[in-house]
């Protein structure tokens, strides 16, 4: 019995914690919160970086419909709009801030993701 409900405390913790992962960065705007955090942006700024993630989703959502989820197609789709997605964001930023952002999207690439670069990670 013991056992069981310890499985049960697991499966509902690890279910938990995975849920609490996407819910993160669920929205652009929730997104330029974290990155306001990490490089300490100016509201104005966070707004700003907030704009350029929804634009980044919009399109983002559009690729994805027009490649009817075609992963392969939607790589080679995306790459530019990650590109310009990050010019954007580093225009909004101080020199300071563009070098902690560069470092926030080398770790994240590296980890096997596209995190901070490109604002449509968790979108809906």
């Amino acid at each position: 019995m013991k056992k069981l409900f310890l499985l049960c405390c697991l499966f509902i913790g690890l279910t938990t914690a995975g849920n609490a992962q996407v819910a993160v960065s669920s929205k652009p705007e929730e997104k330029a919160m974290e990155l306001q955090k990490k490089l300490k942006l100016s509201d104005a700024q966070c707004k700003k970086v907030a704009a350029i993630y929804t634009e980044s989703s919009a399109k983002f959502e559009k690729i994805k419909k027009e490649n009817n989820g075609d992963n392969a197609k939607m790589v080679v789709a995306i790459e530019p709009l990650r590109t310009a997605t990050i010019k954007n964001i580093k225009t909004v930023l101080t020199p300071a801030q563009k070098l902690k952002y560069d470092e926030l999207v080398k770790t994240s690439k590296a980890s096997g993701g596209n995190g901070w670069s490109d604002g449509w990670s968790a979108t809906k």
